[in-house]
């Protein structure tokens, strides 16, 4: 399969030329790339020595590395929310995956917990002026094209600021999976084994090409939000086999599981059709950031490239692990919460430059209407800060971010809200009342709990996040008074001595020579046009 973007000097010698031609760079182009259930070091560039993204690694390596960039949830829906409003999870109420069961729901799919989990609303609430409905009122032209995941029909892109969407509607995986024909209302089949990443890349293109700045006088804002790297897990034969004799070379670990406390969480990067899967998205940001380069709008184009939780090592898929973070997707510690951010402002990122200062998904939105010139919206981007004085080698007032997740979810965490203050990073659950206290600066795989140690700074932080979380109006979970221990106990010794066996056969299988999905590689092998 072609690869996107690879040569650095084609791609620069076109820009010379095609940067030439652009006159005028009045408000700039936004690009705003997200990747859903991408982990922390599932780059290149994040360290990741088996997974490959030349592309996405341009981007950190000529624009700005948050290396303390958070989503605002360790899940999907909360955490895209909070891109659109700039607010928290518990303030706009979106707190799990929409979707997920709440209240004795939950209880019906026989997992055994202690607590039911809180009812949450299910569509982006209409009154909120989003990010793409402010950037609008200043002459943008705004287009969503792949995953949306905020409601039903009636609360999808078009109903909340976007022009044009291509891809996005009501679920949150890719139905049909990552090779067409697709199962998607809003996105057209045209090719039979077509890959989906490439697919919305070059809708991404084609409205790039068409509201081309230089022709029609208006600044753009695109925003790219790939399905990948969600479950279904798929790519071609070739990409797995390449990335199977990567692991064989690299030398495959005995053991890749260990047990948390519900689930098994994986502790190596060594999936062969995962990482293929990375890659094919790797190629379809390639194809965009070429696109820019062709066009002569490299240099007025702000690009932005992040996900919205942190990698699934539990729960849906087991794919990768997020170490030497913590866990992963669906988990209050970093694993489940930090991710990859980047930010390239043309004439303010000076290229690999890195910024230590704490950020989270709310801060997109009035970053971005400072760049376009625009007033600040407080009222609405409650929770988020512009980050353009940090690019000009200013300094921000510390402030808390906040998660509040009364879930258990399907990864296995547990149903906890968090504070980060500096360096300190206190956990509250709500099972037992207990608190955990970690400084992430000497601390960052959360190993060492100092809640003993310090309950001064526990009780501090402690009110400063239920002070937060009263005046919003947050929800909770509930005991289920149906709860059973031994029930709990049946469910974990299962887990520990029947899933992970399981899993960790599994994994040996991929990477067999000669395994085979049965299923002509997911519709890759192209048999018609």
């Amino acid at each position: 399969m072609r690869r996107f973007c690879i040569s650095i000097l084609s791609c620069l010698t076109v820009l010379h030329v095609s940067c030439q031609k652009q006159e005028s760079k009045g408000q700039p182009n936004i690009v705003f790339i997200l990747a859903d259930d991408l982990g922390y070091t599932d780059l290149s560039c994040m360290g990741s020595t088996y997974y490959e993204t030349p592309n996405i690694d341009r981007i950190a390596d000529q624009g700005t590395i948050f290396t303390n960039g958070y989503a605002a949830s360790r899940v999907c829906s909360p955490s895209r929310a909070s891109i659109m409003s700039g607010k928290f999870t518990a303030r706009h109420d979106i707190t799990v995956h929409i979707g997920s069961p709440s209240g004795e729901a939950w209880r019906n799919r026989n997992r055994f917990t202690k607590l039911l989990p809180a009812e949450y609303i299910h569509n982006l609430p209409k009154e909120y002026i989003t990010m793409p409905e402010a950037l609008k009122q200043h002459g943008y032209k705004t287009f969503f094209a792949g995953k949306w995941h905020l409601g039903d029909k009636g609360s999808w892109p078009e109903d909340h600021g976007f022009d044009i969407n291509v891809g996005g509607w009501t679920s949150g995986g890719p139905r049909g999976g990552y090779f067409s024909p697709y199962d998607n209302p809003n996105l057209e089949n045209l090719k039979d084994g077509e890959n989906l990443s490439h697919r919305l890349a070059k809708e991404t293109v084609k409205f790039i090409q068409e509201n081309n700045p230089q022709k029609t006088g208006k600044p753009f804002f695109a925003y790219l939000s790939f399905y990948a790297v969600h479950s279904p897990i798929q790519t071609t034969q070739e990409k797995w086999k390449k990335y199977r004799d990567k692991a064989v070379q690299q030398g495959v670990a005995e053991k890749a599981y260990n047990m948390g406390k519900f689930l098994p969480i994986r502790q190596v990067q060594d999936n062969p059709i995962y990482a293929g899967l990375v890659e094919q998205m790797d190629e379809a940001v390639g194809q965009v950031l070429c696109a820019l380069d062709e066009l002569g709008l490299e240099e007025n184009t702000i690009v932005v490239f992040t996900s919205d939780n942190g990698g699934v090592a539990a729960g849906d898929n087991f794919s990768t692990s997020n170490k030497p973070l913590r866990a992963g997707k669906g988990y209050q510690f970093e694993g489940g919460i930090r991710e990859p951010y980047f930010i390239k402002i043309p004439g303010l990122s000076k290229g690999g430059d890195k910024i230590d200062y704490p950020v989270s998904g709310t801060d997109f939105y009035p970053t971005f209407l400072e760049l376009a010139g625009a007033q600040q919206l407080p009222k609405e981007h409650n929770d988020g800060i512009s980050l353009l004085p940090l690019f000009k080698g200013e300094t921000l007032a510390e402030r808390p971010l906040i998660w509040h997740f009364p879930h258990y979810g399907n990864q296995g965490g547990e149903p906890s809200s968090i504070i980060r203050r500096g360096n300190w990073k206190l956990i509250d659950y709500y099972e037992d009342g207990r608190k955990e206290l970690y400084d992430l600066s000497k601390d960052l795989g959360e190993k060492t709990d100092l809640a003993a140690a310090y309950p001064d700074k526990v009780q501090e932080l402690n009110k400063e996040l239920f002070d937060y979380l009263t005046e919003v109006g947050a929800k909770y979970a509930k005991p289920d008074p149906e709860y059973s221990e031994e029930k709990a106990r049946e469910f974990l010794h299962k887990m520990e001595y029947e899933k992970m066996p399981e899993l960790e056969k599994q994994r040996m299988e991929l990477l067999s020579n000669d395994f085979d999905p049965k299923n002509n590689w997911w519709g890759s092998m192209v048999t018609k046009d």
